[in-house]
């Protein structure tokens, strides 16, 4: 049984992380091994994530007004995963989850202040880098330029 000093330690941690983030994640990883989860915190700690197991009842205190809607439900082991980046945490979480089949579960979390689903933070973790979206608009323009100088290089062959 924790000590009520040793509570409010946690809660303020939990708030700090809360309030320093700009995206949490809420993560059920019920079955997963410590082998796993220690290639888990390295992978995320890699991206800048961090990663906090907790109390569900501590957490909740934390929670309560640092968010607009409803919390998820938060059913079995719960940890949470922030970051500084908006989509990081989601993302790292999301690609630990493809690889390890059936450990963890995106239950939701926060983003941009407001409370959402597992759902949403899933989508939001399949947005692509910012590099490869740069890269993609790079050849989406380069595309037509390159047909206009082999249609303009064809005229040129004709005279």
């Amino acid at each position: 049984m924790l000590q009520k000093s040793k509570k409010e330690e946690i809660i303020k941690e939990l708030e700090g992380a809360i309030k320093e983030s700009e995206s949490l994640v809420f993560v059920n990883f019920h079955g997963l091994k410590v082998s796993d989860e220690t290639l888990l915190r390295r992978d995320l700690r890699k991206e800048g994530v961090n990663y906090k197991v907790s109390r569900k009842s501590l957490l909740a205190r934390a929670l309560k007004g640092k968010a607009l809607g409803v919390a998820p439900e938060l059913a079995g082991e719960v940890a949470i995963a922030y970051s500084k980046d908006a989509i990081a945490s989601p993302r790292e979480v999301y690609n630990f989850q493809k690889t390890h089949q059936g450990i963890l579960n995106i239950l939701g979390g926060i983003f941009e202040g407001k409370f959402v689903d597992g759902a949403y933070m899933t989508e939001i973790a399949m947005i692509p880098t910012r590099e490869v979206l740069l890269s993609k608009l790079a050849f989406l323009l380069q595309s037509p330029m390159q047909r206009f100088a082999i249609a303009v290089n064809e005229v040129a062959k004709k005279r």
